[in-house]
């Protein structure tokens, strides 16, 4: 069953982004001639309004094809025509559906905290000679927040310590039903840190539960920490990107689209609302991966725009067509190895 929300979780990230092209595309006066649900070969279609709906066979993936939007294809200057339109128009078009993507990504953590947010900040067990047994902190004990910001997830608390080697860290520590404040100075070693490289960590001595407690919010709170979260994830994700181009994050611990799958089909076993969250996370990381100016994703058209704008003219045919095929080749290099990694991490250590 698990891998059959797999299969609904991956073509709803991929509906609302092409759905989001498609809308913008109409809304900018650009013909759509079609919207598939789906790749591969046509299996049922319905015509209306001069645009055909298409549900294909292969159930991952999806498109819409509008006018005018393949450079080899004899065009007639026509403004519905795609690459005929204004550079405007055509900016919108492209970065609709990564927008729809992220702020999809911001539904489903409001979601999540109105079902019930899986909280992983529980302390399992304190160390002996380190500053956290000494300041009087439990197991069973859990971390709201570090240094006045609020955490609810595993990976935010463990980043925020281990980036405290100066000065003093406070944890505001929720204890039953009553909450207290802890500072002291953590321990400066050598560790690993977010990324799983070696560098200098603070460590104040405590190990997490891997079982999370699910918390209910309100409405209102709830926006709130979808809003923190979505911003979190973010900043997380950016850093990631940008470490693994400067080499700080090593490209055979990125979790492919396999990897990906797997931790899906975890979640949806574990629950509705971790399934949401996973989700969620999916949906705003493929939100701003898409947006990296590299062709042939929906950044690399923004680089075309961008360049088109500068020069007063587009790139040739010829030349977006080697850009492109590049593009796309080192795409599928990165997807081959990172598929490759994926198969040892989560296929054969099963």
């Amino acid at each position: 069953m698990e891998w059959i929300v797999v299969v609904i979780v991956f073509s709803a990230l991929i509906f609302v982004h092409e759905f989001g092209h498609f809308v913008m595309a109409l809304r900018s006066g650009i013909k759509v001639e079609v919207f598939s649900l789906g790749m591969g070969p046509k299996v049922v279609s319905i015509v209306k309004n001069g645009i055909e709906y298409r549900i294909s066979a292969i159930p991952i993936g999806g498109y819409v094809k509008m006018a005018g939007e393949d450079p080899s294809e004899k065009r007639e200057g026509k403004p519905w025509e795609f690459l005929s339109a204004s550079i405007g128009n055509r900016f919108r078009v492209g970065i609709a559906g990564s927008l729809v993507n992220y702020v999809f990504g911001l539904i489903l953590f409001i979601a999540v905290f109105l079902v019930g947010y899986p909280v992983t900040t529980t302390v399992e067990s304190v160390l002996d000679k380190y500053p956290a047994k000494e300041a009087g902190i439990q197991g069973g004990d859990r971390i709201i927040a570090i240094d006045g910001t609020p955490v609810r997830n595993l990976m935010m608390a463990m980043d925020m310590i281990k980036s405290r080697t100066e000065g003093t860290v406070k944890l505001t520590i929720k204890r039953q039903d009553s909450s207290m404040d802890m500072e002291f100075k953590p321990v400066v070693e050598e560790g690993l840190d977010i990324f799983g490289n070696k560098a200098k960590v603070a460590k104040i001595g405590i190990t997490f539960s891997n079982k999370p407690v699910y918390k209910k919010f309100g409405i209102g709170e709830s926006v709130a920490l979808a809003l923190n979260e979505t911003f979190w994830t973010t900043k997380f994700t950016y850093r990631t990107i940008w470490s693994m181009f400067a080499g700080r994050v090593k490209v055979k611990e990125v979790a492919g689209p396999t990897g990906i799958i797997v931790i899906t089909a975890a979640a949806a076993k574990a629950g509705l609302s971790m399934l949401l969250y996973i989700t969620a996370l999916i949906s705003v990381s493929l939100a701003i991966f898409n947006l990296l100016p590299f062709p042939p994703l929906d950044g690399g058209l923004v680089l075309f725009l961008a360049i088109e704008k500068l020069r007063g003219k587009p790139l040739s045919f010829k030349t977006q067509e080697r850009i492109m095929r590049a593009g796309w080749t080192l795409i599928i290099i990165f997807l081959l190895f990172v598929t490759y990694n994926d198969f040892f991490r989560f296929i054969l250590k099963r």
